[in-house]
């Protein structure tokens, strides 16, 4: 890729320190497979798979052929009163990996949209059923359902909410499933399932029949990787079936693989009423998302409707967009054939264990992880959070690591094509990154 001198100032960038990023810019100019290269030319191994979106590695060429014969063959199909035949077939693939009956998919352009696309369906399907009163919809704290206003008012952290008013009534939130007593707990706890017992209070408190839907990532990604405790979800089932409530998973950062199945409902033997997808259904190339919807949401809302009329007022001008659905169509393909999610369950223990060996620091507060999502938590620099994440950010940019960082806890998310090697090289530097933290003397915590 060709740079020409830029002044940097035009762009207003996404959940991005722009002043100072504009002093001491991370650009990226190429990738391939498990590696990315800098403006300065540096290479960088990708150790949070893009931003948990491309678990089969950059730069496939599968998908740029598909995606290129797509734009010459018919580039877009209005999603409004009409069709095209790869939308109906990327449905049926979807579906047909999804447990149960998840059996019919809406399409978006995003994890939010698709979050906020899964309240709406809620809301239609109780009035379908003769219940319009169930308009309440339960979430948790520390949760991330995106950014439009849906979304952020389902989540739960703090400063995704604080600038922009009140939001959307009828929101409350159940507490996160990481209490002090699961710090260094790797994978699921032993203790907490009771923690689902804040859903039968909201019961309690609003009363079953107004509340719509109860919105979980099976695993709270954005925030650190919050692994739910054993039994945790499955409670949160059994609540949801005692009070006719919905179940949503939100499956954003978890579907298509990442804790080694085709989803945490998969993997945690739960099946949610509806499902929210995105990020790896294209393989982070083309913006796409998903609602999988279980048949008995589906046919409520749709036998409801007329004969020859709309029946979900609801959609996007980029809905199964052609050219998204070569690009996850061949991504599909690639994560069949290749045996990924195999893969990814067969590297998952030995990532775990480099997770939780970090313990040693004296600066680490805490380790944890489940499938191949793992997040440390570093003490803060003088009760300020986020300086010394921020640091070891620029740390890792800088000595050849991309990694997630949100606040003063670092997230990796290997790709699935990773080797034993490839996950060393990480932890390698993630390591160096750590005593470079503990030696620099303005980021010497203050116990």
């Amino acid at each position: 890729m060709s740079l020409k001198p830029n002044s940097l100032e035009e762009l207003w960038m996404p959940f991005t320190a722009n002043k100072h990023f504009k002093q001491e810019p991370r650009l990226f100019v190429e990738a391939k497979g498990v590696y990315l290269k800098n403006h300065r030319g540096e290479q960088l191994i990708d150790g949070c798979s893009g931003l948990y979106c491309i678990p089969g590695g950059h730069g496939r060429k599968e998908i740029a052929d598909a995606v290129a014969k797509q734009i010459m063959e018919l580039d877009f199909s209005p999603p409004f009163q009409f069709g095209h035949p790869l939308q109906f077939e990327v449905a049926r693939r979807v579906a047909a990996m999804a447990p149960g009956d998840l059996d019919y998919v809406f399409f978006a352009n995003s994890g939010s949209e698709a979050v906020d696309s899964a309240m709406k369906i809620a809301l239609q399907y109780h009035r379908a059923k003769g219940q319009p009163q169930r308009v309440r919809f339960v979430c948790r704290e520390k949760a991330y359902h995106g950014v439009n206003f849906g979304g952020t008012s389902l989540s739960g952290l703090v400063k995704n909410r604080e600038t922009f008013g009140p939001l959307l009534a009828g929101i409350s939130h159940m507490r996160h499933t990481r209490p002090p007593e699961h710090k260094f707990v790797m994978g699921q706890a032993e203790t907490g399932a009771d923690l689902a017992d804040d859903l039968q209070r909201q019961v309690d408190l609003y009363g079953a029949d107004t509340i719509a839907a109860v919105f979980i990532e099976p695993i709270a990604g954005s925030v650190g990787i919050l692994p739910p405790p054993k039994g945790y979800l499955q409670r949160i089932r059994e609540i949801c079936d005692r009070h006719g409530i919905l179940m949503v998973f939100d499956e954003v950062i978890t579907g298509f693989g990442r804790l080694g199945e085709n989803f945490a409902a998969d993997a945690f033997g739960v099946i949610p009423d509806l499902m929210t997808l995105a990020k790896a259904i294209t393989n982070g190339v083309v913006p796409m998302g998903a609602v999988v919807a279980r048949e008995h949401v589906y046919k409520a809302i749709s036998d409801a409707g007329p004969a020859k009329g709309i029946e979900f007022f609801h959609g996007y001008t980029w809905s199964g967009n052609p050219v998204a659905c070569a690009a996850s169509l061949a991504a599909l393909d690639i994560y069949e054939k290749e045996g990924l999610f195999e893969r990814a369950k067969k590297m998952i223990p030995y990532f775990l264990e480099q997770i939780a060996s970090l313990k040693e620091f004296g600066i680490v507060t805490d380790t944890r992880g489940i499938g191949l999502l793992g997040a440390v938590d570093f003490e803060p620099v003088d009760g300020k959070p986020g300086v010394r994440g921020y640091e070891i950010l620029q740390d890792l940019f800088n000595n050849g690591l991309l990694a997630r960082i949100t606040y003063d806890t670092l997230i990796l998310a290997p790709q699935f094509i990773c080797e034993q090697t490839h996950i060393d090289e990480m932890f390698d530097k993630t390591r160096s990154a750590i005593k470079r933290s503990m030696n620099r003397p303005q980021l010497r915590a203050v116990s």
